[in-house]
């Protein structure tokens, strides 16, 4: 039941936001990966998880606010057995609460879960990619056998402007770029730049 109400939502992503999606120097296997996307709409996660080909999707989980998922049992339910999200606290201010939350993120990857994350961690309005907050690098360090793909996805802030919550019937599109992962000896504040800057680039094409 879970998996045909997946692919009914899939589609019905794809439906209301026209998306269609670009594969640069990347293909879209059915291997362990990180995508890390630009945040701009409340439809992020599911459009970019709706256009990944099935058997993709099917080991691929995104990462998704936990005090917004658990509100209700639908929610609940939709998070849990349809979309297979990993649920983290956002307010977590603590270092031990920020270490909890990786662990989550962590144990969900298993040995062979992707994971759909974005990085910039607040959503933005769509005009600039904006820092990025410090999870993807220890995510990157954790599990340094992981491919790292950068995504950028186009037009979603008009598709879903912030503050609205009725779709307007526009295209979008979502790029995938070539894999990265972090370089013996790269800082943090490096490696996190290298990352946004692979981002960047997928918008300008």
């Amino acid at each position: 039941m879970a998996s045909l109400v997946a692919s009914f939502l899939a589609f019905l992503a794809r439906l209301i936001s026209g998306a269609s999606d670009l594969w640069l120097d990347c293909e879209p296997l059915p291997k362990q990966r990180i995508y890390f996307g630009n945040h701009t709409s409340h439809m992020d996660f599911v459009v970019l998880w709706s256009v990944l080909p099935d058997d993709v999707r099917a080991q691929t989980r995104p990462v998704a606010a936990e005090e917004y998922w658990t509100t209700s049992k639908l929610r609940k339910y939709v998070a849990a057995e349809v979309f297979r999200a990993v649920l983290v606290d956002r307010n977590s201010n603590t270092v031990e609460q920020r270490r909890d939350q990786m662990e989550r993120m962590l144990s969900g990857m298993g040995k062979d879960q992707s994971l759909i994350i974005f990085p910039e961690g607040t959503r933005g309005e769509g005009d600039e990619v904006q820092p990025f907050k410090s999870g993807l690098y220890h995510l990157a360090k954790a599990r340094p056998e992981v491919e790292l793909v950068p995504v950028f996805l186009e037009n979603l802030n008009r598709v879903l402007p912030k503050g609205e919550y009725l779709p307007v019937p526009l295209l979008s599109r979502v790029y995938f770029g070539p894999p990265l992962h972090l370089q013996e000896g790269e800082s943090k504040d490096a490696f996190l730049e290298r990352a946004r800057q692979a981002m960047v680039k997928l918008a300008s094409q």
